[in-house]
């Protein structure tokens, strides 16, 4: 069988990569052990050996991969991936001897849905906060300013008058309480908002007024003018947001998901809206992606649609994370961000 072409970054170092037999918490600088090699898997694969260039200087063999395909046959018994979640659990049956994979994404569902439990998963924190919080407040000043309608005015001419609304006294509502749901909190306070957040576990968390826990569903959804939605994508939040959900809103609510599409039931979002139980809806994220043409939700009255662009992974950020957890990985310290395979996140 022919060889896989060589990369610039495969050879660009001289140190092989990590013995299969060695301990997943291996030491490397000043032991005399070899560096754990790394696939990074990603379609801009060839974005991060530049980014991680501290890493390739101390010995540690780096090869990219765009594809599953690429992934599959450039395989040669790397213990670490680096790579774009749905790519690595399309290519895991070839990754014989993986140990350790650091998601690009926040999301790592396609990952927990495969069987294999034999390596440790990483996620990503602490850099999709901004980002996010940017785009929901984006659609929220838009909403209160009345964006749409101005410009619609604007195009036949019209003197519209209609004053705007304001985000101070409002009530926000966010399903989820991690980091991303935190900087949200603290950019509505900011705003004036009061802000509650939803968990499941109800624990106060930084920037919340109170935080609901998961017996208290109901009340909490009665309370906002505004939802968001940054839960992880588990059994215990497929489908949550349904028709009783939507009945147990405020009529004028508007709900913004940025978290994933498998927590709307889009059925009944389309009925409360189409009832009038809803104020409207912003989404990012949907049960199947891109978006089917024929989805009703794209005609439909109050609902925004957007192409899940809230917060990009970007790899100068994924790389940073990487790094560290790298390092950590070396010394044989606790990762950061690691992933319950069976609590989801």
């Amino acid at each position: 069988m022919d060889e896989p072409p060589l990369r610039i970054e495969d050879v660009a170092v001289a140190l092989p990569g990590h013995n299969l037999s060695e301990p997943a918490g291996c030491r490397g600088a000043g032991t005399g052990m070899t560096r754990p090699s790394v696939l990074i898997l990603a379609p801009d694969a060839e974005e991060y050996p530049p980014l991680l260039d501290g890493l390739v200087r101390k010995g540690t063999q780096l090869t990219t991969a765009a594809s599953s395909e690429e992934a599959r046959a450039a395989w040669a018994g790397q213990t670490v991936v680096l790579g774009q979640p749905d790519l690595v659990a399309a290519a895991l049956d070839a990754m014989a001897g993986l140990r350790w994979v650091q998601s690009t994404w926040a999301g790592v569902e396609a990952l927990l849905r495969q069987g294999r439990r034999d390596f440790r998963l990483t996620g990503v924190k602490g850099v999709f906060g901004p980002l996010m919080a940017e785009y929901v407040f984006a659609h929220l000043l838009a909403h209160e300013t009345k964006l749409v309608q101005r410009h619609r005015h604007q195009g036949q001419r019209n003197w519209w008058t209609e004053p705007s609304g304001t985000l101070a006294g409002k009530t926000l509502g966010i399903m989820g309480t991690g980091s991303i749901g935190c900087h949200i909190a603290r950019t509505g306070k900011a705003f004036g908002m009061r802000v509650l957040g939803f968990s499941r576990s109800g624990a106060a968390a930084d920037g919340f007024e109170r935080v609901f826990g998961g017996d208290e569903f109901f009340d909490f959804l009665a309370e906002p003018d505004y939802l968001v939605g940054v839960l992880p994508g588990t059994p215990a939040t497929e489908g949550l947001l349904d028709a009783s959900a939507f009945s147990a809103m405020r009529p004028d609510c508007c709900v913004v998901n940025v978290g994933r599409g498998s927590l709307i039931d889009e059925a009944a979002l389309l009925a409360a809206l189409n009832s009038g139980k809803l104020g409207g809806a912003v989404l990012d994220v949907f049960r199947h992606e891109p978006l089917p043409v024929d989805s009703p939700l794209w005609r439909a009255s109050g609902v925004t649609v957007t192409a899940h662009v809230a917060a990009d992974s970007r790899p100068t950020d994924i790389a940073r994370i990487f790094e560290a957890n790298y390092n950590r990985y070396l010394a044989g310290s606790t990762l950061r961000y690691e992933i319950d395979f069976e609590k989801g996140y």
